[in-house]
């Protein structure tokens, strides 16, 4: 099966968002496939009913695709192994596990949960490593259990696991990977509501799926020997397992929403760049080996490999994405980010304004080294959207002078003798007024800055009243003289 082309799969359940940590198991997946000529499968682990969301299978399909993670086969789209939806695929997980029972490799197990409970406390009080089902009914006669079956008492079917055994597999990031079978459970494998759990249906999938190489968090690796078994049970060849390291807060401890955003909605709501975000989770745990940061999907499929993805956990640094997301925001084209811009101008206080295209883009241009996020044109920058109200008191207190309305008056004066003034007029224009009353060009600059943005800050002065027009600058001059003087 390995010699294969790379068959790999992105497994969601659907019990909620879609956490970061989620998108970059199947951000992996799908830069191993796409780089490997292999192909990426979607299949939805909902056997879990009691954690099931109505809708999370829509919004997980909706934000992957967001993402720009396209898949071959899915829930969505069909494909050779349909259907991919655990749910519809419950005979066959059945007939596969009592194929085991009858072989000795599972059985019935009818402990009710109180005894479960006792059994706990009982392991809890002798500090065990850690609580296990005790065998009780592995040793049930054929007749008890049959009994027990005609009366339909509740059962689940539980692996058997041999004693004293060593469950050895290779993983990719991990290399040799060790486990005493002394110190793995008789895992449940079907549920007393007639489901699988995961590791019953994650196996049987992976192999009628001709999956070659599982792909997925580090989670999973303390159940990967009770996969291992389950394989060589069936007598079914492994496939080449790749633990990915945890994510981390920055003080280390696991990524969590207690410290943070951990939904890929989150971010996406919040404006993030669906290029920014893949860029900056492609670097939770992997890189090239140099020191390059930036990257678009293309060089991403085209560099990765599972051989330089790190044991180590990873940091989410939320000073890294915000950068990523600047930067992948000022490299694309104009038409692009005008049309994210008109997007955000729709649900702004400026919904009910017109803007021309090009209007639009000299703000971008003015702006654009000033944002991280779309949204930003019009929160730093208002003035480009509506002439100001109000003025910054601090800047006002610290620029504004006694002689500026006097200055700014001058300097309107002959801004209004300019005709269709460029922004190399407007800086020439007022350079003439600063000789002409021999002051510090900063006189004048300053107070022409308050009198048209309002604030202190922003992109020069010239850009400003160039993209501002001749006449808005002097219109908004004059309600600054009014105001001010």
């Amino acid at each position: 099966m390995n010699k294969m082309l790379p068959r790999v799969r992105f497994a969601p359940s659907p019990t909620g968002y879609l956490h970061i940590g989620g998108l970059r198991t199947a951000l992996y997946n799908y830069l191993f496939a796409k780089n490997q000529n292999g192909k990426l499968i979607l299949r939805i682990e909902d056997t879990d009913r009691k954690r099931f969301v109505e809708g999370a299978v829509e919004n997980l399909i909706d934000t992957l695709k967001w993402s720009g993670i396209s898949f071959d086969e899915g829930q969505d789209m069909g494909g050779e192994c349909a259907p991919y939806l655990q749910s519809e695929r419950l005979h066959i997980y059945k007939e596969l596990v009592e194929k085991l029972v009858l072989e000795g490799k599972a059985y019935y197990c009818f402990c009710t949960p109180e005894r479960l409970d006792q059994l706990r406390e009982e392991q809890q009080k002798l500090k065990l490593p850690q609580a296990k089902y005790d065998k009780h009914c592995l040793h049930l006669s054929k007749s008890e259990i049959d009994d027990k079956l005609k009366s339909n008492i509740p059962y689940v079917i539980r692996l058997n696991v041999k004693p004293d055994q060593k469950v050895i597999f290779n993983d990719v990031i991990r290399e040799t990977v060790e486990f005493e079978t002394n110190n793995i459970d008789d895992q449940v494998l079907l549920k007393s509501d007639g489901f699988p759990t995961y590791h019953l249906a994650n196996v049987v999938d992976d192999h009628l799926m001709n999956i070659t190489h599982v792909i997925r968090g580090e989670e999973w690796l303390s159940s990967t020997p009770k996969h291992v078994i389950l394989y060589d049970y069936f007598g079914w060849e492994k496939p080449i397992f790749a633990h990915l390291p945890l994510l981390l807060n920055p003080d280390k401890s696991k990524l969590s929403k207690r410290q943070g955003d951990v939904a890929v909605e989150d971010y996406r709501e919040k404006g993030y760049l669906k290029e920014a975000l893949v860029n900056f989770v492609a670097l939770l745990g992997w890189n090239y080996g140099d020191d390059k940061e930036f990257y678009e999907m293309d060089e991403l499929i085209e560099k990765f490999s599972l051989e330089r993805v790190h044991k180590a956990g990873a940091v989410f640094n939320l000073e890294k994405l915000n950068w990523l997301n600047f930067e992948h925001l000022r490299r694309k084209p104009y038409a692009e980010v005008l049309k994210m811009l008109r997007i955000e101008i729709e649900k702004s206080e400026f919904t009910n304004s017109t803007y021309s295209d090009d209007y639009l883009v000299s703000v971008i241009s003015a702006m654009k080294e000033r944002v991280s996020f779309v949204k930003e044109y019009l929160t730093k920058s208002p003035y480009f959207f509506k002439a100001p109200e109000t003025y910054d008191e601090q800047n006002l207190n610290k620029r504004w002078k006694e002689d500026s309305a006097d200055l700014l008056n001058k300097l309107k004066e002959r801004f209004e003798q300019l005709e269709n003034p460029s922004k190399e007029d407007f800086e020439k224009a007022l350079d003439e007024i600063a000789s002409q009353l021999d002051v510090n060009k900063g006189k004048l600059v300053h107070p022409l800055r308050i009198a048209v943005s309002g604030v202190g800050e922003g992109p020069g002065v010239y850009d400003i009243v160039y993209v501002l027009g001749k006449d808005e600058t002097i219109s908004r001059i004059n309600t600054a003289l009014k105001k001010l003087s």
